[in-house]
């Protein structure tokens, strides 16, 4: 499955294949400075673990991965996921990360959770999504905000980053405010 959208033509989403693990995926996951507030920073990544968790991404309905891509010359550039759905509560969890440096500071990561946004609001039916980012991870907080998130809570010591204790910053978007975010289309 693809979403894109005609505001946002810099991007796509593109459904995650076994295909897409390459040795690039594999270096961005083992990259201290990318994967410094990701959880796969605790365990070395490989080949078989890229591919290991892809096949449980597509095997598991209540998780959806997709690469973020380049429109215009289809370029992965990093990961984003609408998962840990909870469909008695119409919840789901949206985390992301870019991999490919080169295009930080360009506001990819802000237009892929507008797009996963509507998606998960259209077609999985949530009524709530949810995110959350250490607090010095102020990157991410930022985009969910600028994708039209608010702050949902703070978690206080939360998380031990570099073993000293670190609050999580939640941040939250509810299926009323679907008309703020940009028109899908899906392939």
């Amino acid at each position: 499955m693809k979403i894109s959208s005609e505001q946002i033509p810099e991007i796509y989403l593109q459904s995650i294949s076994l295909s897409d693990a390459n040795q690039s995926y594999v270096d961005w996951l083992n990259d201290p400075v990318i994967n410094q507030y990701l959880e796969t920073r605790f365990h070395k990544q490989d080949m078989g673990a890229i591919k290991s968790f892809i096949q449980s991404m597509i095997d598991n309905p209540k998780e959806h991965l997709f690469t973020i891509r380049r429109t215009h010359d289809n370029h992965h550039v990093g990961n984003i996921k609408v998962g840990g759905i909870n469909s008695t509560h119409q919840i789901g969890e949206v985390s992301l990360f870019i991999g490919d440096k080169g295009v930080w500071g360009q506001g990819f990561a802000t237009k892929a959770i507008q797009l996963i946004s509507r998606f998960s609001f259209e077609e999985l039916h949530l009524r709530k999504l949810v995110a959350g980012a250490y607090s010095p991870n102020v990157g991410s907080t930022k985009a969910f905000l600028k994708a039209g998130y608010i702050q949902d809570g703070i978690l206080k010591q939360h998380y031990l980053l570099n073993d000293k204790p670190c609050d999580l910053v939640q941040v939250c978007m509810f299926n009323s405010n679907i008309e703020e975010l940009p028109t899908v289309i899906l392939n």
